[in-house]
């Protein structure tokens, strides 16, 4: 099969070609997916888990990118809840080859059914956005209708998520952003837009949640904005600030079929929209990455056309 794969940590993006790579191996409760369209991290060749497995140990090369969807050609030893045929799609595990890859083995709780009338595309933008955004706001900042949340790069892949479904919830939205993505944001809802580049940030007023996703000087002057009682969450770095009178919390995405399976449902009534933004194909992935290309949405990388799931 042909694969996107990294070898050398130094090289950044000019390491990564498509290559041939053998078959891959279902284990113990693994599935293995034909990939019909990924996403991927631009950040993801500086995280460790990129280029050594959960022991320490080198295993490159590897292949990038943890989102996906597709249609599971091959269940492992003991594997239930998912069958072959069936479109599924969700996240791969952070330490082991991803999804730029045309075959992949996921652990299947990683996974949901996909529903017939979502394309790939879309459904591949969902998973790590969609879960994060849910997380972050639900599991982790407790809001709740009636509350305010302040959500820094509301137009971004998470915060765009985390505006739609902070607005179901019944909260007000504050986004921040580049100036850029002002008329983005109110787009998705957001009541009060901030401009990061030109706009002072403690206009924003205090706020029950600030769910940031930039870290750095944006991170630590949040934490003044957080109202006594409420939350400071993050996915970029641990809180080196934190709230005078609530909490601060530092978290990474975790993989769930149930709310996986919710947000799908939301994605088909047209309650929630990932933005998409550029499809490429497989081959282009490398150049995808290439630091500084910052183009409005996702960038998805299309690996097989749909209907095509026969092994090779």
């Amino acid at each position: 099969m042909q694969a996107i794969t990294v070898r050398d940590r130094d090289a950044g993006v000019a390491g990564m070609s498509l290559t041939d790579m053998p078959y891959p191996h279902a284990a113990e409760n693994d599935v293995i997916v034909r990939v019909h369209a990924a996403g991927f991290t631009p950040g993801e060749l500086d995280w460790p888990a990129t280029w050594t497995d959960r022991a320490g140990r080198d295993r490159t090369p590897s292949v990038p990118g943890h989102e996906l969807s597709g249609v599971v050609v091959e269940l492992g030893y003991g594997t239930t809840g998912l069958s072959v045929g069936q479109r599924v799609f969700g996240l791969a595990d952070w330490a082991r080859d991803g999804t730029l890859a045309e075959y992949t083995a996921v652990e299947a709780r990683n996974l949901a059914p996909l529903p017939a009338d979502i394309d790939h595309t879309r459904a591949a933008a969902l998973p790590i956005s969609g879960l994060t955004a849910w997380q972050g706001l639900f599991d982790h900042g407790r809001l709740t209708t009636g509350q305010t949340v302040l959500i820094h790069g509301a137009a971004g892949a998470v915060g765009s998520i985390a505006v739609q479904l902070a607005r179901e919830a019944g909260a007000r939205v504050i986004g921040t952003g580049r100036s850029s993505a002002r008329e983005e944001a109110l787009a998705l809802g957001v009541d009060t837009f901030i401009d990061l580049e030109t706009g002072k940030l403690e206009e924003a007023g205090e706020a029950d949640l600030v769910f940031d996703v930039i870290g750095g000087d944006i991170l630590d002057r949040s934490a003044a904005l957080v109202r006594p009682g409420g939350t400071l969450v993050t996915i970029a770095m641990p809180p080196t600030v934190r709230p005078k009178d609530g909490r601060a919390v530092f978290f990474v995405v975790e993989p769930d079929r149930a709310r996986l399976t919710d947000l799908a449902e939301r994605l088909r009534d047209g309650r929630l929209k990932p933005v998409v933004g550029a499809v490429r194909p497989l081959a282009e992935a490398p150049s995808a990455f290439a630091p500084g290309k910052r183009t409005p949405g996702r960038t998805i990388i299309r690996v097989a056309e749909d209907g095509t799931g026969d092994r090779s």
